[in-house]
């Protein structure tokens, strides 16, 4: 029984630190794609992680049954959350910040 506490607390913790990683890379990141970027991914990651944990601390259940549902709808919606807002931005006219050196090769892929 200890080692399921220990373990749960260890993804809850995890999640914890994912949390606040993408909550800094939001605040440090240049541009909206970047700042994007890093709440999609670490948001995903970061709810799995508090939801395993979360599902270790309350054994088999009805309620780690419902956990295990809202996991599957983060996983599926927020991944897709995130490619539709960054793509109603590039539709909207928003151009990601670029290095000078390869400013104009990204979009323009028959520069060349």
């Amino acid at each position: 029984m200890i080692v399921v506490e220990f373990t749960s607390w260890f993804f809850i913790i995890s999640g914890a630190l994912l949390g606040i990683a993408g909550g800094i890379g939001i605040h440090r990141f240049p541009d909206f794609y970047s700042r994007l970027h890093a709440a999609g991914i670490t948001e995903t990651l970061c709810s799995a992680m508090f939801l395993i944990g979360l599902c270790l601390q309350t054994g088999i259940s009805i309620a780690s049954v419902k956990l295990l549902l809202i996991f599957i709808l983060l996983f599926f919606s927020s991944p897709t959350a995130t490619h539709a807002l960054a793509n109603a931005a590039l539709l909207g006219g928003l151009k990601p910040e670029l290095d000078e050196e390869y400013h104009g090769h990204c979009f323009d892929r028959h520069a060349d």
